[in-house]
């Protein structure tokens, strides 16, 4: 894998779903169908990333692998 993993889950407390990136430090978003977060945290990858840039701070390599990826 060469790109972050994205979790997406139901968040009943705020009635909608919820996508992170475990990698980049509180970058998530919200959306109201999987596909919305999706599409929102693909936005707030994006601009993590630029403005980690525009810090001068380091941009965290590709490390998490949820269990369900790992084989033998």
């Amino acid at each position: 894998m060469n790109d972050y993993h994205i979790n997406i889950f139901y968040s009943k407390e705020d009635k909608g779903y919820i996508a992170d990136i475990p990698d980049l430090k509180y970058c998530s978003a919200f959306g109201n169908t999987q596909e919305e977060a999706l599409r929102e945290v693909l936005t707030a990858k994006k601009e993590w990333i630029e403005a980690a840039k525009t810090a001068g701070k380091p941009v965290p390599p590709v490390w998490y692998h949820p269990l369900i990826y790992k084989t033998g």
